[in-house]
């Protein structure tokens, strides 16, 4: 049975994990009212506060941890048998995956300086393989007995039960006809079925349909994308039916979904058969269990460097200032290690970058800035790096990376997703391939400044390509809400020799900042700048600024939808070239290609 305090241990981990599940699931019921109520303030704080939960619930399992077991669970001698009474206590819930993963936390927090113990911790899952099935499952079927129409209708019908459709008739028929486009050999109607989740997915403006058409020879994945116009009326806004448009929408560079997954291992089998070679961590996190895909991620890691050969080696591209990044040329990541000292002429603290490092966490990341797994004390093998990155890591992070035998031991540290730095790519392109980038380039600091971001440093090296062709934002060091940003014009010189001076002839704030400074700045080749100017020649005047932040000021929340324009419905009320949203669309910004 174990020792009374192993048993309080374990007791006392569980009661936390379900308060902050009762918590986490009470914030994620609410999207539907907020989606309903087309409360999209409301919807930003609420997906803020869900993530900020966890830390909330781990000090609180601390602080009973203090109270009932009054520091005795800081010996070891208790942590073998509470896993174990631990493992006995959660095996009949419907989400031991994430009780385990919380377990870890906690026993990290009691244990801070230590890396991980596999017989007193879950290092590897006792529920490997395990998936929980709900009685009455997680998605229904439809098929096709009379017709599709009937069917598309059918599936509109269970979703909205409460706001009327804004013209149903014309949704079921763009449906139907983009079904049929996209895969007309597979709408045989006596050889289908139709899976759709009963979890309604809801992230900023959107709530999203996700199912699956499955034919005797194969299976088409699909989304519907609805929106509430801001009266009270629903509209279907697209169908993604695309592998890489589906696969864009659970980006790593997106905000964590609302939906209510009790099941969250049968959630995650069912989006696998949809997107097979998207990961279950980044899967996990993407519905925002972003822990427990940590977890996995780390336990793929493991398992990856078990069955590869090559070295961690410096990442390609220009040295930061700030970080040390590195990466394993077999894996998709960049590992990053913040710098003991700071090259000129950066003048932040560690404090301040992982300040901002949390800010992008819990920030609406609208497709434009990469997630990352925040890790503390971990080891790895010495001889899986390369003599020159350990040299580099001992020399520039020696406080936070140290020799512990045949191990390396970093004591923290980010991951996030390995991409093509941007000055790389644009130096390697030419024609329409450097056009298509540079525009990219335009509208990831566009929708950046949509969501209250400005990027600081917006040199192209802060910059990553995604396999998709995406322009993401990886540097957060500078990073600061637009709304704290003066933007100014240069004011004319009052005689020409005060043009010519090596200081400025005007005053300059801490927080001014002047755009008609940015072309030589962000591009010394004047071909690339011409080009860019052409697309994104606004971002180089002070007017677009103020205005992106006059329209935040007074409270409006941008439409930033994660597919593009060339995928939405034409609305038969539209005007041609019109993009439509429950506001505003001045700065809908989403690329037409």
């Amino acid at each position: 049975m174990g020792s009374a305090t192993a048993r309080e241990i374990a007791g006392v981990i569980l009661e936390g994990f379900s308060d902050y599940r009762t918590q986490f699931t009470e914030i994620t019921l609410g999207a539907r009212q907020r989606f309903l109520n087309a409360d999209w303030c409301a919807a930003q704080q609420a997906a803020s506060d869900r993530i900020n939960l966890y830390d909330h619930a781990i000090c609180h399992v601390m602080q009973l941890l203090n109270k009932r077991a009054k520091g005795d669970f800081y010996h070891h001698q208790y942590w073998l048998e509470a896993r174990q009474a631990y493992m006995d206590l959660i095996s009949y819930r419907t989400d031991p995956e994430l009780a385990e993963t919380f377990y870890n936390s906690v026993y990290r927090k009691v244990f801070p300086n230590q890396a991980a113990n596999a017989s007193e911790s879950f290092v590897s899952s006792e529920f490997e393989g395990f998936s929980v099935h709900s009685p009455r499952g997680i998605y229904r079927t439809y098929r096709p007995d009379r017709g599709l129409v009937s069917l598309v209708k059918q599936v509109l019908g269970d979703f909205s039960n409460e706001l009327p459709w804004q013209n149903c008739r014309r949704d079921v028929r763009n449906i139907v006809v983009a079904l049929r486009e996209q895969s007309p050999s597979l709408l045989n109607p006596s050889d289908i079925r139709v899976d759709v989740l009963k979890w309604v997915f809801y992230r900023n403006k959107g709530a999203y349909l996700v199912g699956r058409v499955v034919s005797s020879s194969r299976l088409l994945p699909f989304v519907l994308s609805a929106l509430n116009d801001g009266d009270g009326r629903l509209y279907v806004d697209t169908l993604l039916c695309d592998n890489d448009d589906i696969s864009i929408l659970f980006s790593f560079t997106r905000s964590y979904f609302m939906v209510d997954a009790r099941n969250p291992s049968e959630c995650i089998e069912f989006l696998h058969t949809l997107l097979p070679g998207k990961s279950r961590w980044e899967m996990y996190s993407s519905i925002g269990f972003f822990k427990h895909g940590k977890t996995v991620f780390y336990r793929d890691l493991l398992e990856h460097m078990a069955y590869s050969k090559d070295r961690f080696v410096i990442a390609p591209g220009i040295k930061g200032m700030v970080m040390t990044v590195f990466t394993l040329p077999s894996l998709d990541i960049v590992f990053k290690i913040i710098k003991d000292r700071f090259d000129p002429p950066k003048e932040v603290t560690k404090e301040r970058v992982k300040d901002r490092y949390y800010l992008v966490k819990t920030h609406d990341r609208v497709g434009r800035m990469a997630d990352t797994q925040e890790f503390s004390n971990l080891s790895l093998p010495k001889n899986r790096f390369s003599e020159e990155l350990l040299q580099v890591l001992l020399d520039e992070a020696g406080s936070t990376v140290e020799l512990a035998g045949d191990q390396v031991l970093i004591r923290h540290m980010y991951c996030e997703r390995r991409m093509t730095p941007l000055n790389i790519y644009i130096d390697q392109s030419d024609g329409q391939a450097l056009s298509d980038v540079l525009d990219e380039y335009g509208n990831a600091i566009k929708q950046l400044a949509a969501a209250n971001i400005f990027p600081g440093d917006m040199l192209p090296k802060n910059f990553g390509v995604t396999r998709h062709g995406r322009v993401v934002f990886y540097d957060y060091d500078e990073i600061c809400y637009l709304t704290e940003c003066n933007f100014r014009d240069i004011p004319e010189p009052l005689y020409p020799e005060q043009e010519l001076a090596a200081e400025p002839w005007y005053s300059v704030g801490v927080n001014d900042i002047f755009p008609e400074e940015f072309p030589v700045f962000l591009f010394p080749d004047s071909h690339v700048r011409r080009m860019f100017k052409e697309l994104h020649g606004d971002l180089f005047t002070a007017r677009y600024w103020c205005a992106v932040q006059e329209e935040i000021s007074s409270g409006e929340i941008m439409d930033v939808f994660p597919y593009r324009r060339s995928r939405r419905f034409r609305l038969f009320h539209q005007k041609p070239g019109v993009q439509r949203s429950s506001k505003s669309n001045k700065y809908y910004t989403e690329p037409a290609g």
